[in-house]
């Protein structure tokens, strides 16, 4: 049995409406099922960083404890794009996604992705952190790209793999694929180890 194999042995259940997440556990080859549960993304002021991701993937995390059967794993992530030790959530709209890059641009910020693993018999949370510097950028490329890409959906007003990842992205520290939105290698690592806990 392969490694592979012995994951999708279980019924895994993303709880995310990311399209982003959902192509990249296809890409790994994990066989799963996408439930997802209404979950106001609220935290308290006094968290910071790394603490407000795991505080909001483990209330994602919650709605589903009283329901699992023995063969199933809930991963919940929540990624929040963190700047200047404040948060940088989704926009309301093209004014504040211009507002938001505009503070990114000629930076270098931080993207969290919080992850739990949830089982009937326990649980496993981490955090992955990538560091991500943007060239400065005028307020012509910024508009250009938010017109372009309508980048409403994501955190910190911006996808990596779109045209302002490939324009003004000079430098990246860490996971790639964190700032698309999930640290693949990680979570198969994490999901690999949790199994080998949960069957210990």
């Amino acid at each position: 049995m392969t490694a592979l194999d012995k994951i999708n042995n279980y019924r895994l259940i993303l709880a995310s409406r990311s399209p982003r997440r959902k192509q990249l556990m296809d890409e790994l080859g994990l066989k799963f099922e996408v439930i997802v549960r209404d979950y106001e993304e609220q935290y308290p002021e006094d968290l910071i960083g790394e603490e407000i991701a795991l505080f909001l993937a483990n209330g994602k995390a919650e709605l589903f404890r009283r329901e699992l059967n023995d063969n199933e794993i809930v991963i919940t992530a929540d990624t929040i794009v963190w700047c200047r030790q404040k948060v940088l959530g989704k926009p309301a709209g093209k004014e504040d996604a211009i507002k938001m890059i505009r503070e990114l641009s000629g930076t270098t910020h931080e993207v969290i992705t919080g992850v739990v693993l949830l089982s009937k018999k326990g649980e496993k949370a981490f955090c992955e952190t990538t560091r991500v510097t943007f060239d400065k950028l005028t307020d012509n490329e910024i508009e250009y790209y938010i017109e372009k890409c309508r980048p409403f959906d994501k955190a910190g007003a911006y996808g990596i793999q779109e045209w302002i990842g490939i324009a003004g992205c000079s430098r990246v520290e860490g996971s790639y694929f964190n700032v698309v939105g999930l640290p693949a290698h990680r979570l198969y690592r994490e999901l690999l180890d949790f199994i080998s806990f949960l069957e210990g």
